[in-house]
This record gives C-alpha cells, sequence and structure tokens, in this order.
C-alpha cells in the first residue's frame, strides 16, 4: 500500500510540474494539446519508418540516429518559441501554428517517403497521405493569411480609438 501511494505522489509532483512548463512553452487549450500530441505521433511513426528504411537499405549510422534525437527536441521546442513570441508581440498563436503546422507538414513528408522506403507502399494509402501533406500546406497558409487580417483589423481598430 505504501509503494502505490508513493509513486501516485511521485507522479501528481511530476504533473504539477510538467502541466505549468507545458503551458507555458506552447500555451493552453485543448487545440495546443492535440497539435503537439499530432506532432509527437508523427514524429515517433517518422522514427519507425525511418529507421526501417535505413535498416532495409543499409544506410543505417547510430551517430545519424543520435543527431535525430538532438535535431527532434530542436523541432519540438520550434513551437514553444512561436508560442513565447506569440505572446511577446501580442499574435493570437500565428506563430505557434507556423511552427507547429509546418512541422507536421514535414514530417508527414518524410515519414511517407520513410515508408516507401522501407517496402510499406503496398500496405499504405501513399495516395492520401500525400493529399494531408498538401491539404496541411494549404491550411497554414489559408490560418496565416486569416490571423494576419486579424491582427491588421485589430490594429487598425486600435489606431481609430
Amino acid at each position: 500500500m505504501e509503494k502505490a501511494a508513493l509513486e501516485k505522489g511521485i507522479a501528481a509532483v511530476a504533473g504539477g510540474f510538467l502541466l505549468p512548463v507545458f503551458e507555458f512553452l506552447y500555451g493552453q487549450g485543448p487545440a495546443v494539446v492535440s497539435t503537439m500530441t499530432a506532432l509527437a505521433f508523427f514524429i515517433v511513426m517518422d522514427w519507425l519508418s525511418g529507421s526501417r528504411a535505413a535498416r532495409r537499405d543499409n544506410t543505417y549510422a547510430s551517430r545519424y540516429g543520435i543527431d535525430g534525437i538532438f535535431r527532434t527536441f530542436f523541432m519540438l521546442l520550434l513551437p514553444a518559441g512561436g508560442h513565447l513570441l506569440d505572446v511577446v508581440i501580442g499574435l493570437p498563436g500565428v506563430l505557434f501554428g507556423v511552427f507547429a503546422v509546418g512541422l507536421l507538414y514535414h514530417t508527414i513528408k518524410s515519414m511517407t517517403a520513410n515508408a516507401i522506403r522501407a517496402g510499406w507502399a503496398d500496405w499504405l494509402p501513399i495516395s492520401i497521405l500525400e493529399k494531408v501533406t498538401e491539404w496541411v500546406q494549404s491550411e497554414i497558409e489559408s490560418k496565416i493569411d486569416r490571423a494576419l487580417k486579424r491582427k491588421a483589423e485589430r490594429e487598425g481598430g486600435n489606431e481609430t480609438s
């Protein structure tokens, strides 16, 4: 019984520390959590397909894999930097969205290419994955345009008052 209570206490302290750190870095709300969860999910899928593809064509190198850990950490910090800049500039999540959706676009493209290289194309809906990457690119462009219009309207309204 004492071990279970200790484990619950450790989990509570970890959650009490990690959640505020996450919200400080990335922002709050279900859209932020879903976006970062999707990004983490597709990064893992990219790692899996990339590792398998590299082993299949004998290009696997542990040094490249270790560099990949640092590269992934860097990638996951980009949306955090975007959010922090949004807060400084007063934007409604524009830069967070640019970095997060841009990374999603890149990661899904990379995952798709790795899956094909791994020999999995016959079992995957490649045409759907290609459509998703096209949609992501057009979606980010429309979101950026919409956010910039809102910002311009807000600034225009502030100047007249």
